[in-house]
Protein backbone atom coordinates (compact mmCIF):
# COMPACT_ATOMS: atom_id res chain seq x y z
CA UNK A 1 0.00 0.00 0.00
CA UNK A 2 1.12 3.50 -0.77
CA UNK A 3 0.54 4.60 2.79
CA UNK A 4 3.23 2.20 4.00
CA UNK A 5 5.82 4.32 2.18
CA UNK A 6 5.00 7.42 4.21
CA UNK A 7 7.65 8.25 6.78
CA UNK A 8 7.27 10.35 9.87
CA UNK A 9 9.07 13.23 8.18
CA UNK A 10 6.28 13.41 5.59
CA UNK A 11 3.52 14.15 8.08
CA UNK A 12 2.28 17.75 7.92
CA UNK A 13 3.80 20.31 10.22
CA UNK A 14 1.58 22.51 12.37
CA UNK A 15 -0.12 25.21 10.27
CA UNK A 16 1.44 28.65 10.08
CA UNK A 17 -0.90 31.60 10.62
CA UNK A 18 -1.81 33.49 7.45
CA UNK A 19 -0.75 36.98 8.52
CA UNK A 20 -1.20 38.48 5.06
CA UNK A 21 -4.86 37.49 4.99
CA UNK A 22 -5.31 38.82 8.51
CA UNK A 23 -3.90 42.19 7.46
CA UNK A 24 -6.33 42.35 4.54
CA UNK A 25 -9.26 41.88 6.92
CA UNK A 26 -8.20 45.06 8.70
CA UNK A 27 -10.55 46.38 11.37
CA UNK A 28 -13.50 44.27 10.25
CA UNK A 29 -14.63 41.41 12.46
CA UNK A 30 -14.47 37.88 11.03
CA UNK A 31 -18.26 37.94 10.61
CA UNK A 32 -18.15 41.30 8.80
CA UNK A 33 -15.38 40.09 6.54
CA UNK A 34 -17.31 36.87 5.79
CA UNK A 35 -20.31 38.98 4.78
CA UNK A 36 -18.05 40.95 2.43
CA UNK A 37 -16.83 37.69 0.88
CA UNK A 38 -20.40 36.56 0.26
CA UNK A 39 -21.27 39.92 -1.34
CA UNK A 40 -18.22 39.73 -3.59
CA UNK A 41 -19.21 36.21 -4.61
CA UNK A 42 -22.65 37.38 -5.69
CA UNK A 43 -21.07 40.15 -7.75
CA UNK A 44 -19.32 37.58 -9.96
CA UNK A 45 -22.02 34.93 -9.92
CA UNK A 46 -20.32 32.63 -7.42
CA UNK A 47 -22.03 30.98 -4.47
CA UNK A 48 -20.05 30.49 -1.27
CA UNK A 49 -21.34 30.34 2.30
CA UNK A 50 -18.37 31.92 4.01
CA UNK A 51 -18.76 32.48 7.73
CA UNK A 52 -16.61 33.68 10.60
CA UNK A 53 -15.39 30.15 11.26
CA UNK A 54 -14.04 29.85 7.71
CA UNK A 55 -12.25 33.19 8.01
CA UNK A 56 -10.72 32.04 11.29
CA UNK A 57 -9.49 28.80 9.73
CA UNK A 58 -7.84 30.72 6.89
CA UNK A 59 -6.13 33.10 9.28
CA UNK A 60 -4.98 30.21 11.46
CA UNK A 61 -3.34 28.60 8.43
CA UNK A 62 -5.59 25.55 8.48
CA UNK A 63 -6.68 26.30 4.92
CA UNK A 64 -3.44 26.57 2.98
CA UNK A 65 -5.12 27.01 -0.40
CA UNK A 66 -8.79 27.86 -1.06
CA UNK A 67 -10.95 25.92 -3.48
CA UNK A 68 -11.53 27.37 -6.93
CA UNK A 69 -14.74 29.20 -6.04
CA UNK A 70 -13.12 31.00 -3.10
CA UNK A 71 -10.03 31.70 -5.19
CA UNK A 72 -12.12 33.55 -7.78
CA UNK A 73 -13.90 35.52 -5.07
CA UNK A 74 -10.71 36.51 -3.25
CA UNK A 75 -9.00 37.61 -6.46
CA UNK A 76 -12.09 39.66 -7.31
CA UNK A 77 -12.00 41.30 -3.88
CA UNK A 78 -8.29 42.12 -4.13
CA UNK A 79 -7.57 42.84 -7.82
CA UNK A 80 -3.97 42.69 -8.89
CA UNK A 81 -2.99 40.27 -6.13
CA UNK A 82 -2.13 36.61 -6.47
CA UNK A 83 -2.91 33.76 -4.10
CA UNK A 84 0.64 34.10 -2.78
CA UNK A 85 -0.01 37.79 -2.05
CA UNK A 86 -3.02 36.70 0.00
CA UNK A 87 -0.84 34.38 2.05
CA UNK A 88 -1.88 31.10 0.43
CA UNK A 89 0.34 28.27 -0.77
CA UNK A 90 0.28 27.29 -4.41
CA UNK A 91 -2.27 24.68 -5.36
CA UNK A 92 0.44 22.35 -6.65
CA UNK A 93 2.19 22.35 -3.29
CA UNK A 94 -1.02 21.43 -1.47
CA UNK A 95 -2.24 18.64 -3.70
CA UNK A 96 -1.29 16.63 -6.71
CA UNK A 97 2.20 15.61 -5.53
CA UNK A 98 3.46 12.18 -4.71
CA UNK A 99 4.03 13.07 -1.06
CA UNK A 100 1.19 12.82 1.38
CA UNK A 101 -0.69 16.09 1.00
CA UNK A 102 -2.76 17.82 3.58
CA UNK A 103 -6.50 17.94 3.11
CA UNK A 104 -7.20 21.65 3.00
CA UNK A 105 -8.00 21.93 -0.68
CA UNK A 106 -10.27 18.92 -0.79
CA UNK A 107 -11.86 19.44 2.57
CA UNK A 108 -12.66 23.13 2.78
CA UNK A 109 -15.20 23.72 0.04
CA UNK A 110 -18.54 24.71 1.39
CA UNK A 111 -21.18 22.03 0.96
CA UNK A 112 -23.19 23.95 -1.63
CA UNK A 113 -20.37 25.45 -3.72
CA UNK A 114 -19.95 24.34 -7.29
CA UNK A 115 -17.04 21.97 -7.11
CA UNK A 116 -14.59 22.46 -9.97
CA UNK A 117 -12.83 19.57 -11.57
CA UNK A 118 -9.05 19.52 -11.40
CA UNK A 119 -6.90 21.09 -14.04
CA UNK A 120 -5.88 18.59 -16.72
CA UNK A 121 -2.22 19.18 -15.93
CA UNK A 122 -2.65 18.32 -12.28
CA UNK A 123 -2.28 14.73 -11.18
CA UNK A 124 -4.63 13.06 -8.74
CA UNK A 125 -3.44 10.47 -6.30
CA UNK A 126 -5.31 8.38 -3.82
CA UNK A 127 -3.33 10.11 -1.08
CA UNK A 128 -5.96 12.87 -1.10
CA UNK A 129 -8.70 10.30 -0.75
CA UNK A 130 -6.90 8.64 2.12
CA UNK A 131 -6.48 11.96 3.86
CA UNK A 132 -10.19 12.73 3.56
CA UNK A 133 -11.16 9.32 4.85
CA UNK A 134 -8.76 8.98 7.75
CA UNK A 135 -10.20 11.84 9.82
CA UNK A 136 -11.81 10.90 13.10
CA UNK A 137 -15.22 12.38 13.76
CA UNK A 138 -15.96 11.99 17.43
CA UNK A 139 -14.23 11.07 20.64
CA UNK A 140 -17.22 9.90 22.67
CA UNK A 141 -16.52 7.36 25.39
CA UNK A 142 -18.31 4.19 26.31
CA UNK A 143 -18.53 2.99 22.74
CA UNK A 144 -16.56 -0.25 22.91
CA UNK A 145 -19.61 -2.38 23.70
CA UNK A 146 -21.38 -1.09 20.61
CA UNK A 147 -18.31 -1.74 18.48
CA UNK A 148 -17.89 -5.26 19.80
CA UNK A 149 -21.47 -6.04 18.85
CA UNK A 150 -20.71 -5.25 15.22
CA UNK A 151 -18.43 -8.18 14.51
CA UNK A 152 -15.74 -7.31 11.94
CA UNK A 153 -16.19 -3.59 12.59
CA UNK A 154 -15.41 -4.13 16.25
CA UNK A 155 -12.31 -6.12 15.33
CA UNK A 156 -11.14 -3.31 13.06
CA UNK A 157 -11.51 -0.78 15.85
CA UNK A 158 -9.70 -3.03 18.34
CA UNK A 159 -6.78 -3.45 15.93
CA UNK A 160 -6.55 0.26 15.21
CA UNK A 161 -6.67 1.12 18.92
CA UNK A 162 -3.89 -1.37 19.65
CA UNK A 163 -1.67 0.09 16.95
CA UNK A 164 -1.83 -3.07 14.86
CA UNK A 165 -2.45 -2.87 11.12
CA UNK A 166 -6.06 -3.49 10.16
CA UNK A 167 -6.31 -6.27 7.61
CA UNK A 168 -7.71 -5.45 4.20
CA UNK A 169 -11.47 -5.60 4.11
CA UNK A 170 -13.52 -8.19 2.29
CA UNK A 171 -17.21 -8.76 1.70
CA UNK A 172 -17.74 -9.74 5.34
CA UNK A 173 -16.58 -6.36 6.60
CA UNK A 174 -18.60 -4.54 3.93
CA UNK A 175 -21.69 -6.46 4.96
CA UNK A 176 -21.07 -5.73 8.63
CA UNK A 177 -20.77 -2.01 7.86
CA UNK A 178 -24.04 -1.99 5.94
CA UNK A 179 -25.73 -3.88 8.77
CA UNK A 180 -24.39 -1.35 11.30
CA UNK A 181 -26.10 1.43 9.35
CA UNK A 182 -29.39 -0.47 9.31
CA UNK A 183 -29.15 -1.25 13.02
CA UNK A 184 -28.54 2.36 14.00
CA UNK A 185 -31.48 3.52 11.88
CA UNK A 186 -33.74 0.89 13.39
CA UNK A 187 -32.79 1.84 16.94
CA UNK A 188 -33.27 5.52 16.19
CA UNK A 189 -36.71 4.88 14.71
CA UNK A 190 -37.75 3.15 17.91
CA UNK A 191 -35.93 5.01 20.66
CA UNK A 192 -34.58 8.35 19.38
CA UNK A 193 -31.05 9.64 19.20
CA UNK A 194 -29.98 10.65 22.68
CA UNK A 195 -29.05 7.19 23.95
CA UNK A 196 -27.32 6.17 20.73
CA UNK A 197 -25.07 9.04 19.80
CA UNK A 198 -21.99 8.23 21.85
CA UNK A 199 -22.19 4.51 21.12
CA UNK A 200 -22.32 5.14 17.37
CA UNK A 201 -18.88 6.74 17.40
CA UNK A 202 -17.07 3.40 17.61
CA UNK A 203 -18.51 1.77 14.49
CA UNK A 204 -17.89 5.00 12.61
CA UNK A 205 -14.21 5.02 13.59
CA UNK A 206 -13.99 1.35 12.69
CA UNK A 207 -15.51 2.01 9.27
CA UNK A 208 -12.87 4.60 8.44
CA UNK A 209 -10.13 2.31 9.75
CA UNK A 210 -11.34 -0.29 7.24
CA UNK A 211 -11.31 2.28 4.45
CA UNK A 212 -7.76 3.24 5.34
CA UNK A 213 -6.68 -0.40 5.22
CA UNK A 214 -8.00 -0.87 1.71
CA UNK A 215 -10.13 -3.64 0.22
CA UNK A 216 -9.46 -6.88 -1.59
CA UNK A 217 -11.61 -5.89 -4.59
CA UNK A 218 -12.85 -2.66 -6.14
CA UNK A 219 -16.48 -3.68 -5.69
CA UNK A 220 -15.81 -4.16 -1.99
CA UNK A 221 -14.06 -0.78 -1.80
CA UNK A 222 -17.10 0.86 -3.38
CA UNK A 223 -19.38 -0.78 -0.81
CA UNK A 224 -17.09 0.35 2.01
CA UNK A 225 -17.07 3.95 0.80
CA UNK A 226 -20.83 4.03 0.42
CA UNK A 227 -21.35 2.35 3.78
CA UNK A 228 -18.95 4.66 5.59
CA UNK A 229 -20.64 7.71 4.08
CA UNK A 230 -24.09 6.47 5.05
CA UNK A 231 -22.83 5.67 8.54
CA UNK A 232 -21.42 9.20 8.85
CA UNK A 233 -24.83 10.57 7.91
CA UNK A 234 -26.55 8.29 10.42
CA UNK A 235 -24.21 9.38 13.20
CA UNK A 236 -24.66 12.98 12.05
CA UNK A 237 -28.40 12.56 12.37
CA UNK A 238 -28.01 11.22 15.91
CA UNK A 239 -25.99 14.34 16.73
CA UNK A 240 -28.55 16.52 14.97
CA UNK A 241 -31.57 15.03 16.74
CA UNK A 242 -29.86 15.26 20.12
CA UNK A 243 -29.09 18.96 19.64
CA UNK A 244 -25.36 18.70 18.82
CA UNK A 245 -25.57 20.79 15.68
CA UNK A 246 -21.84 21.45 15.24
CA UNK A 247 -21.07 17.73 15.42
CA UNK A 248 -23.84 16.99 12.97
CA UNK A 249 -22.53 19.55 10.49
CA UNK A 250 -19.08 17.94 10.62
CA UNK A 251 -20.45 14.46 10.00
CA UNK A 252 -22.60 15.57 7.09
CA UNK A 253 -19.67 17.44 5.55
CA UNK A 254 -17.51 14.34 5.84
CA UNK A 255 -20.17 12.23 4.16
CA UNK A 256 -20.33 14.81 1.38
CA UNK A 257 -16.54 14.69 0.97
CA UNK A 258 -16.66 10.89 0.79
CA UNK A 259 -19.42 11.06 -1.84
CA UNK A 260 -17.47 13.48 -4.00
CA UNK A 261 -14.23 11.53 -3.72
CA UNK A 262 -15.97 8.42 -5.03
CA UNK A 263 -18.50 10.03 -7.38
CA UNK A 264 -21.45 8.56 -5.46
CA UNK A 265 -24.42 10.73 -6.46
CA UNK A 266 -26.85 8.91 -4.20
CA UNK A 267 -24.67 9.50 -1.15
CA UNK A 268 -24.12 13.13 -2.14
CA UNK A 269 -27.87 13.73 -2.44
CA UNK A 270 -28.41 12.15 0.99
CA UNK A 271 -25.69 14.30 2.57
CA UNK A 272 -27.17 17.46 1.04
CA UNK A 273 -30.63 16.41 2.19
CA UNK A 274 -29.56 16.13 5.81
CA UNK A 275 -27.47 19.29 5.58
CA UNK A 276 -30.57 21.19 4.45
CA UNK A 277 -32.58 19.80 7.36
CA UNK A 278 -29.84 20.74 9.82
CA UNK A 279 -29.54 24.25 8.41
CA UNK A 280 -33.26 24.78 8.87
CA UNK A 281 -33.14 23.62 12.48
CA UNK A 282 -30.05 25.69 13.19
CA UNK A 283 -31.73 28.89 12.03
CA UNK A 284 -29.99 29.15 8.65
CA UNK A 285 -32.99 28.96 6.28
CA UNK A 286 -31.25 30.36 3.21
CA UNK A 287 -28.56 27.74 3.56
CA UNK A 288 -31.32 25.14 3.87
CA UNK A 289 -32.82 26.25 0.55
CA UNK A 290 -29.47 26.16 -1.23
CA UNK A 291 -28.52 22.75 0.14
CA UNK A 292 -31.91 21.31 -0.79
CA UNK A 293 -31.64 22.72 -4.30
CA UNK A 294 -28.15 21.27 -4.64
CA UNK A 295 -29.51 17.91 -3.52
CA UNK A 296 -32.22 18.06 -6.17
CA UNK A 297 -29.70 18.79 -8.92
CA UNK A 298 -27.67 15.74 -7.92
CA UNK A 299 -30.68 13.49 -7.34
CA UNK A 300 -32.68 14.25 -10.47
CA UNK A 301 -30.86 11.71 -12.71
CA UNK A 302 -31.23 8.97 -10.07
CA UNK A 303 -34.86 8.36 -11.01
CA UNK A 304 -36.46 8.32 -7.54
CA UNK A 305 -39.60 10.42 -7.35
CA UNK A 306 -39.84 9.80 -3.61
CA UNK A 307 -36.32 11.17 -3.10
CA UNK A 308 -37.18 14.26 -5.14
CA UNK A 309 -40.33 14.67 -3.05
CA UNK A 310 -38.39 14.64 0.21
CA UNK A 311 -35.83 17.08 -1.14
CA UNK A 312 -38.58 19.46 -2.25
CA UNK A 313 -39.89 19.33 1.33
CA UNK A 314 -36.45 20.22 2.63
CA UNK A 315 -36.49 23.22 0.31
CA UNK A 316 -40.00 24.15 1.48
CA UNK A 317 -38.76 24.17 5.07
CA UNK A 318 -36.08 26.67 4.13
CA UNK A 319 -38.54 28.95 2.34
CA UNK A 320 -40.82 28.82 5.38
CA UNK A 321 -37.91 29.89 7.56
CA UNK A 322 -37.40 32.86 5.24
CA UNK A 323 -41.12 33.71 5.61
CA UNK A 324 -41.50 33.22 1.85
CA UNK A 325 -44.99 31.73 1.67
CA UNK A 326 -45.02 31.61 -2.12
CA UNK A 327 -41.70 29.79 -2.36
CA UNK A 328 -42.83 27.39 0.35
CA UNK A 329 -46.14 26.62 -1.36
CA UNK A 330 -44.43 26.00 -4.69
CA UNK A 331 -41.95 23.59 -3.13
CA UNK A 332 -44.76 21.82 -1.25
CA UNK A 333 -46.69 21.40 -4.50
CA UNK A 334 -43.64 19.78 -6.13
CA UNK A 335 -43.19 17.51 -3.13
CA UNK A 336 -46.79 16.33 -3.35
CA UNK A 337 -46.61 15.83 -7.12
CA UNK A 338 -43.45 13.73 -6.86
CA UNK A 339 -44.92 11.75 -3.97
CA UNK A 340 -48.02 10.93 -6.01
CA UNK A 341 -45.83 9.11 -8.55
CA UNK A 342 -45.40 6.35 -6.02
CA UNK A 343 -42.58 4.00 -5.09
CA UNK A 344 -39.91 2.72 -7.46
CA UNK A 345 -36.90 0.42 -7.44
CA UNK A 346 -34.70 3.54 -7.56
CA UNK A 347 -35.79 4.68 -4.08
CA UNK A 348 -32.81 4.60 -1.66
CA UNK A 349 -32.87 2.14 1.21
CA UNK A 350 -32.44 4.90 3.79
CA UNK A 351 -35.80 6.42 2.81
CA UNK A 352 -37.81 3.70 4.54
CA UNK A 353 -39.08 6.35 6.99
CA UNK A 354 -40.55 8.50 4.21
CA UNK A 355 -44.21 7.78 3.67
CA UNK A 356 -47.42 9.76 3.78
CA UNK A 357 -47.02 10.36 7.51
CA UNK A 358 -43.62 12.02 7.05
CA UNK A 359 -44.96 14.06 4.13
CA UNK A 360 -47.77 15.34 6.37
CA UNK A 361 -45.40 15.92 9.29
CA UNK A 362 -42.92 17.98 7.29
CA UNK A 363 -45.71 20.02 5.75
CA UNK A 364 -47.04 20.66 9.26
CA UNK A 365 -43.65 22.03 10.25
CA UNK A 366 -43.69 24.41 7.28
CA UNK A 367 -47.11 25.84 8.18
CA UNK A 368 -46.10 26.09 11.82
CA UNK A 369 -43.02 28.11 10.84
CA UNK A 370 -45.25 30.39 8.78
CA UNK A 371 -47.58 30.83 11.78
CA UNK A 372 -50.60 29.11 10.21
CA UNK A 373 -51.42 27.10 13.32
CA UNK A 374 -54.75 25.73 12.13
CA UNK A 375 -53.31 24.25 8.97
CA UNK A 376 -50.22 23.04 10.81
CA UNK A 377 -52.36 21.22 13.38
CA UNK A 378 -54.41 19.53 10.68
CA UNK A 379 -51.33 18.10 8.97
CA UNK A 380 -49.65 17.16 12.27
CA UNK A 381 -52.77 15.25 13.35
CA UNK A 382 -52.83 13.35 10.07
CA UNK A 383 -49.13 12.58 10.42
CA UNK A 384 -49.58 11.07 13.88
CA UNK A 385 -52.62 9.08 12.77
CA UNK A 386 -50.90 7.69 9.68
CA UNK A 387 -47.55 6.77 11.22
CA UNK A 388 -46.58 3.10 11.36
CA UNK A 389 -46.42 2.03 15.04
CA UNK A 390 -42.86 0.78 14.40
CA UNK A 391 -41.67 4.41 14.19
CA UNK A 392 -42.26 5.27 17.84
CA UNK A 393 -39.98 8.27 17.74
CA UNK A 394 -41.86 9.82 14.82
CA UNK A 395 -45.23 9.29 16.50
CA UNK A 396 -43.87 11.22 19.47
CA UNK A 397 -42.46 13.91 17.17
CA UNK A 398 -45.68 14.46 15.20
CA UNK A 399 -47.77 14.47 18.36
CA UNK A 400 -45.41 17.03 19.93
CA UNK A 401 -45.82 19.16 16.80
CA UNK A 402 -49.59 18.81 17.12
CA UNK A 403 -49.50 19.81 20.80
CA UNK A 404 -47.57 22.98 20.04
CA UNK A 405 -49.74 23.95 17.07
CA UNK A 406 -52.91 23.48 19.10
CA UNK A 407 -51.53 25.43 22.04
CA UNK A 408 -50.46 28.34 19.84
CA UNK A 409 -53.67 28.17 17.84
CA UNK A 410 -55.90 28.88 20.83
CA UNK A 411 -56.81 25.33 21.89
CA UNK A 412 -54.88 24.87 25.15
CA UNK A 413 -56.95 21.92 26.39
CA UNK A 414 -56.37 19.91 23.20
CA UNK A 415 -52.71 20.92 23.16
CA UNK A 416 -52.27 19.70 26.73
CA UNK A 417 -53.95 16.38 25.91
CA UNK A 418 -51.58 15.86 22.98
CA UNK A 419 -48.64 16.83 25.17
CA UNK A 420 -49.62 14.18 27.73
CA UNK A 421 -49.62 11.55 24.98
CA UNK A 422 -46.05 12.54 24.11
CA UNK A 423 -44.97 12.30 27.74
CA UNK A 424 -46.31 8.74 27.80
CA UNK A 425 -43.93 7.88 24.93
CA UNK A 426 -40.83 9.41 26.49
CA UNK A 427 -40.18 6.21 28.40
CA UNK A 428 -39.36 4.58 25.06
CA UNK A 429 -38.03 7.58 23.15
CA UNK A 430 -35.03 9.72 24.05
CA UNK A 431 -34.90 12.77 21.80
CA UNK A 432 -33.70 16.23 22.76
CA UNK A 433 -35.65 17.62 19.80
CA UNK A 434 -38.95 16.34 21.20
CA UNK A 435 -38.11 17.45 24.73
CA UNK A 436 -37.29 20.94 23.45
CA UNK A 437 -40.60 21.09 21.59
CA UNK A 438 -42.51 20.05 24.72
CA UNK A 439 -40.71 22.65 26.79
CA UNK A 440 -41.80 25.35 24.33
CA UNK A 441 -45.37 24.07 24.44
CA UNK A 442 -45.33 24.17 28.24
CA UNK A 443 -44.27 27.82 28.15
CA UNK A 444 -47.14 28.63 25.78
CA UNK A 445 -49.63 26.79 28.01
CA UNK A 446 -48.47 28.30 31.28
CA UNK A 447 -50.90 31.28 31.14
CA UNK A 448 -53.74 28.76 30.59
CA UNK A 449 -52.91 26.51 33.52
CA UNK A 450 -56.48 26.80 34.85
CA UNK A 451 -57.92 25.37 31.63
CA UNK A 452 -59.11 21.78 31.59
CA UNK A 453 -56.21 19.33 31.48
CA UNK A 454 -53.49 21.97 31.21
CA UNK A 455 -52.37 21.82 34.84
CA UNK A 456 -52.03 18.01 34.60
CA UNK A 457 -49.76 18.37 31.59
CA UNK A 458 -47.66 21.11 33.20
CA UNK A 459 -47.20 19.12 36.41
CA UNK A 460 -46.32 15.95 34.53
CA UNK A 461 -43.92 17.83 32.27
CA UNK A 462 -42.21 19.53 35.22
CA UNK A 463 -41.62 16.15 36.89
CA UNK A 464 -40.22 14.47 33.78
CA UNK A 465 -36.40 14.27 33.85
CA UNK A 466 -34.59 15.75 30.87
CA UNK A 467 -32.02 13.71 28.98
CA UNK A 468 -28.48 14.72 29.87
Amino acid sequence: MASSMVTSSQFPTPPRPNLAFRRLRGQRSPAEFAAAVRRAAREIGESVSCDARYVGRVEAGEIRCPNYAYERVFLHMFPGRTLADLGFASRASVRGRRGRPTSETQGTYEPYDTQDTQDPDETYDNYEESDVLRRAFMTGGGATVAAASLGPLGLALDAAAAGRPVRRAGTGEAGALEEAVRRIRLLDDRHGADGLYQRAAAPLRAAYALLDAGATRQTTADRLHSGAGELAISVGWLAHDSGRFDDARSHYAEALATARVTGDDGLEAHAFCNTAFLARDAGRPREAVRAAQAAQRVARPLGSARLMSLLALREAGGWAGLADRTGCEQALARAQAYFARGLSDADPEWMSFYGEAELEGLEAQCWSTLGDWRRAARHARRAADLQDPHFTRNIALYTAELADDLARGGHPDEGAAAGLRVLELLGEVQSSRIQTMLAATARVLLPHRRASGVSAFLERHASTPRTA
